[in-house]
């Protein structure tokens, strides 16, 4: 079982590696050449492509023109404690003992627009680059074109490893969008998170992306493999509706 989450603008960078034996990424190659295509940027260039503010867009002009080619410690971070929004708030890594660690790193799965797939002992540097931005590099003039099948491909190297081939899919729509979904290896299951308004139930983002996170923690610290297992998820209210769901869209309404 593979669990793949969106990562977020979020970060921290300041507070010492609690992770200190991390691993490097699967495509530094292409991140290289991302970096490489920003770091001719300006930044009004980049205010423009990432739509930012002037400080962010100082911010990031000066994190690609910083890059540091070879792996650093001291400017970087393990991602599982690098990303600080909404799912990562919901996951709490900091809670996480060696054995939850352990599990994370071998089924948990960070979708980047720069990075393509971290492991959460990946070490990484801060950036921003949103999978949905419109970066024109080489042939291709988005994202999604630019990674192609690439994270596809190594989602089923990795899963192809796993005694349930199954991808819990807790990734916003902006990223799994970079997975060819027709082309995975195994079988989908997308949950989802609800609230009840009037007769009607609703995705509220602020809530679903916290839950995400939530329910990522659940399946690390019950170290579920059996997909079904994770129907029993109850977090703050939240119930697995039967009647609503499709036997790859789970949905959890409160």
């Amino acid at each position: 079982m593979i669990i793949l989450i969106s990562p977020s603008k979020s970060l921290d960078f300041e507070k010492p590696n609690p992770i200190t034996e991390t691993t490097s990424v699967d495509f530094p190659k292409e991140t290289s050449e991302l970096v490489k295509k920003l770091q001719s940027f300006s930044v009004a260039d980049i205010r423009q492509l990432m739509n930012l503010s002037d400080n962010l867009a100082i911010l990031n002009y000066e994190r690609y023109q910083n890059w540091q080619k070879e792996k650093n410690p001291k400017i970087s971070r393990a991602a599982l404690h690098a990303f600080q929004g909404d799912v990562y708030q919901g996951l709490e890594a900091d809670t996480f003992n060696e054995e939850d660690l352990e599990f994370a790193q071998k089924h948990l799965r960070i979708l980047s627009g720069l990075y393509g797939l971290i492991k959460p002992f990946d070490l990484i540097q801060p950036y921003r680059l949103e999978m949905g931005t419109s970066l024109h590099i080489k042939d291709s003039s988005n994202l999604y074109e630019f990674w192609g099948d690439k994270i596809t491909q190594k989602i089923n190297e990795q899963i192809s490893k796993h005694e349930q081939k199954i991808v819990i899919n807790l990734a916003s729509q902006e990223y799994f969008k970079a997975v060819k979904d027709k082309k995975i290896e195994s079988e989908i299951i997308t949950p989802h998170f609800k609230e009840q308004k009037g007769d009607k139930y609703k995705v509220v983002s602020f809530y679903a992306k916290k839950a995400r996170g939530v329910m990522s923690a659940y399946i690390i610290k019950h170290r579920i493999q059996d997909a079904k297992l994770i129907k029993d998820f109850d977090w703050n209210n939240y119930q697995f509706n039967e009647k609503l769901s499709t036997e790859t869209d789970w949905i959890f309404t409160r």
